[in-house]
């Protein structure tokens, strides 16, 4: 037995070496990658730069690489790198920590930035969720501060007129969102206390807001002050979005005073009707707190502000004895020498200054300049127990009128109370509602009125204080005696009238407004421009060439005519009588009523009788006014005037009979109801009568019945003669005839001839003008009655034809 020795080869061993380096080059390049990203050499500034030169390097750069301006594929990155280097250096802490520990967030602990580093290595390699898509969590904090369309349009957008609001646009798949929201987190906690409303837009979900707000692309930051949408383009830094918010409210929000000013400005509560506020603080810049609160009751209270600092407010410090240690506000009414309430605090807080201005929005006799004030001052009562009664003197704007004013505000400063509220209004600004107080009569003196609201209709219950107002003590003591009465028994406003509208005597004049808003609208193209917003301007700018080509062409056009052709061409006697006819004939076959009167108004025809009457839906009525081709034009203007107030109801249709084409079909209808008529009382209805033009029937062919309208002759004037007038006026019109061509004279003759077979025997007087046009006086109230169903229906067994009525005739 042989053996046979085998040899096995060992398992391969792993060198140790491999693992090692390969550690050793991922720690290199964790610590490169680490010391990558360095904010003094994104901005280009040494370590011992200062904040100026800092600034001065960030507003370089960032003009450089702003991706507006600059269509490099990089800008944006570069763009986000140096906002961030500028945030870290801008603040102290922020770069001390960099410094010391090469961190860039000062929330994060210490020693943590080699997490940093790691995140650095990641980008280096697009390592990120935004390469992968992967939705970032958002945070619960935003999630109170999302807007929808709807909630936009029906909460922020008209409370945008009280606070301004800043609104981000961000989406899931932002990445250049997630570098903002540090400083977004940051400047929301600032602003928001301050009273600056705080939105969230979510382009993905919320696609139709977005474009509402003419936002495209995430992230975007938005302004919106009064209704007026402002995108802010500057670096997402906290202080340009407070200098941001700053700059969208209103100029004139706060005026400076001095000692030079003061007097001037706490005396003009005659003119804007308003109470006035004074702040004292030692910082030579308006306060933005102050700035806000002055934008939420603009419309109530005027704002001023005072810097202690300044040499030149020394006599008005020691005059309201100011603490210059803590800021101050003094609120004043009608009385510029002392003020009515006083707030002073070291941390003055936003809810503590509404409240201080709400309560004293008004002053003690303010005066009734719009309805708003009115609404507010002297509300509708809802309660009995919230009760509130408006003691209103009417008086002038005179000065001999003004002790009587005077006297009024003493009488209310003594006897405030909560259920009284004192307001006077001038009789020459407020016309409509003196008169509805004082029963159209104009009041040669003063007078004092106590009423109270009972529903927003304008319903009051009031009662006329007696004597009238001069301001003596007797008045006083009548109007005391007078509210004591009122306050033991509710009923003794006696009185009731229906109140107008009050006339907005601050409204701005038309010419102010459309300034104000083209000015707005030269804002947005300039900064649609500045920014080349191309999106949002095509709209514009296609309507500035269309209007630029208009123009032109019509330029060109006129500049290539020929000169004779502009000139009119004087007709010659018998052109221009041959269009007139041209246009009675027009006129006459014409369906629709004259442009001016707005109702349309069909022809009975052969084509259109079975769709219009016989075959009418249910419930819808035809109201046919049946006329002849000389009282055509007349009828037809009348008859839409007088209907024209019922011509939008949808039930009703509105069409024309030509008694001379269909002559045979009126006779026929009242033939057919002649029984039913005469059983029911209408026995005086002459249905043989030939004269029909200016009957109006209202036809219901589902049910087969109709009202009928007879003319009723109110315009006549019984010292005329009429018929003498008509007379005269039918022989010159047929000599006039007799001298026409032989085809004129025959068509004339023939309907003469038919008009006198069927026309009345109380003479042709019927057929002038003004009595035509008087025809239809009474059809207004007619037609009342058949809105209110109160009118007498004649039924029919089966509706006359028109062919049939043609074939009768012709027969006959």
């Amino acid at each position: 037995m042989t053996l046979r020795r085998t040899s096995r080869h060992p398992p391969p061993r792993t060198c140790p070496v491999l693992p090692a380096i390969f550690l050793l080059i991922l720690s290199v390049q964790l610590v490169r990658a680490a010391s990558e990203y360095d904010p003094y050499k994104v901005l280009g500034v040494s370590r011992s730069a200062s904040q100026a030169e800092i600034k001065r390097a960030y507003k370089n750069l960032a003009k450089e690489w702003h991706p507006d301006k600059n269509k490099d594929p990089k800008a944006e990155d570069m763009f986000i790198k140096v906002s961030k280097s500028y945030e870290i250096l801008s603040n102290e802490e922020r770069r001390s920590n960099f410094d010391n520990y090469g961190q860039m967030d000062e929330n994060q602990p210490f020693g943590q930035s080699q997490h940093h580093g790691f995140r650095g290595f990641r980008n280096s390699f697009y390592f990120d969720e935004s390469f992968f898509h992967f939705p970032r969590s958002r945070d619960f904090a935003d999630s109170k501060y999302l807007l929808h369309h709807a909630q936009f349009n029906s909460d922020v957008l008209p409370d945008s007129h009280k606070r301004p609001y800043l609104i981000k646009v961000t989406s899931e798949w932002c990445f250049a969102c997630i570098h903002i929201e540090p400083v977004w987190k940051e400047t929301v906690q600032e602003l928001e206390p301050l009273g600056v409303g705080i939105g969230i837009v979510d382009l993905g979900y919320e696609r139709r807001l977005a474009n509402q707000l003419g936002a495209h692309r995430a992230p975007s930051i938005i302004g919106l002050v009064n209704g007026r949408v402002t995108f802010f383009h500057q670096a997402v830094v906290r202080e340009h979005l407070r200098q941001f918010i700053e700059d969208l409210l209103p100029q004139k929000l706060v005026e400076k005073i001095t000692d030079n000013n003061y007097l001037p400005f706490l005396d003009s509560w005659h003119v804007e009707n308003k109470p006035s506020v004074l702040l004292f603080d030692q910082v030579p810049i308006v306060p933005l707190l102050f700035k806000l609160t002055a934008f939420a009751f603009k419309d109530y209270v005027r704002f001023g502000y005072v810097d202690q600092g300044d040499t030149h407010n020394t006599r008005l410090l020691r005059q309201f004895n100011i603490n210059t240690y803590a800021p101050t506000m003094l609120l004043f009414k009608e009385d510029t020498e002392k003020p009515v309430d006083i707030i002073q605090a070291r941390g003055m807080k936003r809810q503590i200054m509404d409240e201080f201005v709400s309560n004293n929005k008004f002053l003690q006799v303010p005066r009734l300049v719009n309805q708003q004030l009115f609404d507010e001052l002297c509300p509708v009562k809802q309660f009995h127990r919230r009760r509130k009664y408006c003691v209103l003197l009417i008086t002038g704007e005179d000065q001999a009128f003004l002790p009587g004013s005077k006297a009024f505000l003493d009488f209310a400063s003594v006897n405030r109370k909560d259920v009284l509220r004192f307001a006077y209004v001038y009789q020459r600004q407020q016309q409509p509602l003196c008169q509805a107080l004082l029963h159209n009569q104009a009041a040669l003196a003063p007078q004092v009125v106590i009423l109270e609201r009972r529903s927003h209709g304008g319903k009051v219950m009031y009662r006329s204080v007696s004597g009238g107002w001069n301001g003596s003590e007797e008045d006083k003591y009548r109007l005391h005696e007078q509210l004591e009465l009122l306050q033991k028994d509710p009923t003794y406003l006696s009185s009731d009238a229906t109140l107008p509208e009050l006339n907005n005597e601050m409204a701005p004049i038309f010419i102010v407004q459309w300034m104000n808003a083209a000015y707005d609208y030269i804002l947005q193209i300039y900064d649609d421009l500045l920014y080349s917003n191309w999106r949002e301007m095509m709209p514009i700018l296609s309507l500035i060439f269309s209007a630029l080509f208009i123009l032109f062409g019509t330029v060109i056009i006129q500049a290539f005519s020929e000169p004779g052709e502009s000139k009119p061409r004087k007709p010659k006697p018998k052109e221009q009588q041959q269009t007139e006819e041209d246009a009675s004939s027009r006129a006459s076959t014409s369906s629709r009523p004259p442009k001016k009167d707005f109702v349309e108004v069909t022809e009975l025809t052969d084509i259109t009788y079975i769709s219009n009457l016989v075959k009418l839906r249910p419930g819808h009525i035809n109201v046919v006014l049946v006329l002849t081709n000389t009282s055509k034009n007349a009828l037809l203007r009348k008859f839409a005037k007088e209907v024209f107030s019922f011509s939008g109801t949808q039930t009703l249709h509105f069409s024309f009979l030509n008694a001379d084409k269909h002559r045979h079909w009126m006779p026929s209808l009242l033939h057919s109801t002649s029984d039913s008529m005469r059983s029911e009382g209408h026995s005086d209805v002459d249905e043989e009568s030939p004269d029909y033009a200016g009957h109006v029937l209202a036809l219901n062919g589902h049910k087969k019945y109709f009202c009928l309208f007879r003319p009723v002759f109110t315009g006549d004037d019984p010292n005329d003669s009429s018929s003498e007038t008509s007379f005269s006026s039918d022989s010159r019109r047929k000599s006039r005839s007799r001298s026409r061509s032989s085809s004129s004279s025959h068509s004339r003759s023939r309907s003469h001839s038919r008009e006198d077979g069927v026309g009345p025997r109380r003479g042709s007087s019927r057929a002038t003008s003004i009595e035509v046009h008087h025809k239809l006086d009474r059809l207004g109230l007619w037609m009342e009655r058949l809105m209110e169903g109160t009118l007498p229906r004649l039924q029919v067994p089966a509706w006359p034809s028109l062919g049939e009525t043609t074939n009768s005739s012709t027969e006959t």
